[in-house]
């Protein structure tokens, strides 16, 4: 058996990649997800017992959330229990090794525990530790907990994201989680890429409410250009006309952005305005902005006389962007997601058969790729790790016996 500590290389550009993981729910576990996909060696570290929540979130599939395929395929699974002094110097260990190390507790929880970048950075000057956290490490908020779905709302996303004088909504999905992990990604790449040069590690610092606010493109330079505060625009997209949902005859929506200015002269043709196309206080952006209302209706009339279908096809050959709203059932059945690889059937560990959504980015020489699914049972992989650290099975039983350590055989890392 191996450990990362002793890993063969595995396929993909970051084959040889060792990451170590502690945290749960989205954000940290998001993050090493992505790079497992790309051939990293992530152990992932779970509490005994239980494990990551998100194994028992959403819809579960014998006992176990389907979501768990999605955010841990590709990890091992380590079960320790880091109140213990013995369990943290095994996380110690297999820091010594690592290039990088993942998680996402409140800022001071892995100080606490002894596991700080000053500690493993003294062990190991190599490594990089991505931090995520709801407010970043510093600063007065710092020990505030934050999840995405305040990140949203102090970032300004949640103030945007409603119908106008109506209740802000939530994207449906954890965004603000999914936001920071692709940060953090970014921010790892990056020491990576530094780390040929210096030969040192560092820290990666990265907030929830940040990660959403570096997307909300000019909000903030129109404010202290103008004193603009940006208020809620339903489906609309305020300052570039047309951009809207349309409700069509059927009672579905069709999203039209023609805000280029040769495809809103083509959107219009196909509407049957030319004298809208041929306007010239409509020639470009601004001008389609002061008289946007005038603009939509025209749309709208137009789209609510005919079925989706009808308006897309009408759309299509005239080369303006649009689409209707997918719901999951249209993806599944959409052949462009299915010759895009985008929805992958992988086979789990008790022989059935789930989809799951494909890898992204897509590489053309060096792609990611689903190498064996997401472990099953808490600290599948516990004796395994161990024993590649040098444990013996004796030492492996007794930290058992004081529920230290949890867990099963597991396997070695899949080429």
């Amino acid at each position: 058996m191996t450990t990362f500590l002793d890993t063969p290389p595995t396929a993909g550009p970051l084959a040889g990649l060792k990451v170590l993981e502690l945290g749960q729910l989205i954000a940290g576990p998001f993050a090493a997800k992505t790079l497992a996909d790309f051939g990293a060696d992530v152990i992932k570290i779970e509490p005994p017992g239980a494990g990551d929540p998100l194994r028992k979130w959403r819809l579960l599939k014998d006992g176990t959330s389907v979501w768990w395929q999605i955010q841990s395929r590709n990890k091992r699974s380590l079960a320790l229990d880091l109140k213990a002094p013995e369990a943290r110097d095994i996380v110690r260990r297999l820091a010594a090794e690592a290039d990088v190390l993942i998680e996402n507790f409140r800022p001071g929880a892995m100080e606490g525990w002894g596991l700080g970048p000053e500690a493993l950075q003294a062990l190991n000057p190599r490594l990089i530790m991505l931090r995520i956290s709801g407010y970043g490490q510093t600063g007065p908020y710092r020990d505030k907990p934050g999840f995405g779905v305040v990140a949203e709302a102090m970032s300004g996303l949640r103030h945007l994201s409603a119908e106008p004088g109506r209740v802000p909504v939530r994207v449906g999905v954890s965004i603000g989680d999914t936001l920071a992990s692709l940060h953090g990604v970014i921010g790892i790449l990056l020491a990576l890429h530094e780390r040929q040069r210096s030969g040192q590690g560092q820290v990666i610092d990265v907030a929830l409410y940040e990660a959403v606010f570096n997307c909300m493109e000019s909000l903030l330079p129109e404010y202290s250009a103008f004193g603009a505060v940006r208020g809620p625009a339903g489906s609309a997209l305020p300052g570039i006309a047309p951009s809207n949902a349309y409700r069509c005859q059927d009672g579905r929506y069709a999203l039209i952005a023609g805000n280029g200015d040769s495809i809103f002269k083509r959107l219009m043709g196909v509407i049957g305005r030319p004298d809208l196309a041929a306007d010239p206080a409509l020639a470009d952006n601004s001008g389609r902005v002061q008289r946007v209302e005038e603009i939509d209706e025209a749309i709208g009339r137009w789209a609510a006389a005919l079925d989706v279908g009808q308006v897309l096809a009408a759309l299509d050959a005239a080369s303006v962007p649009a689409g209707r709203i997918y719901d999951v059932e249209d993806i599944a059945r959409d052949p462009h997601y299915q010759a895009r690889g985008m929805i992958e059937p992988v086979r789990l560990e008790d022989g059935s058969t789930l989809a799951l959504p494909g890898i992204v980015p897509k590489l053309s020489r060096t792609p990611g790729r689903h190498r064996h699914p997401a472990p099953l049972q808490v600290g599948q992989d516990s004796d395994a790790v161990l024993r590649g650290m040098g444990l013996s099975d004796a030492q492996i039983e007794q930290l058992k016996a004081q529920g230290i350590v949890a867990g099963g055989q597991g396997t070695e890392p899949q080429p």
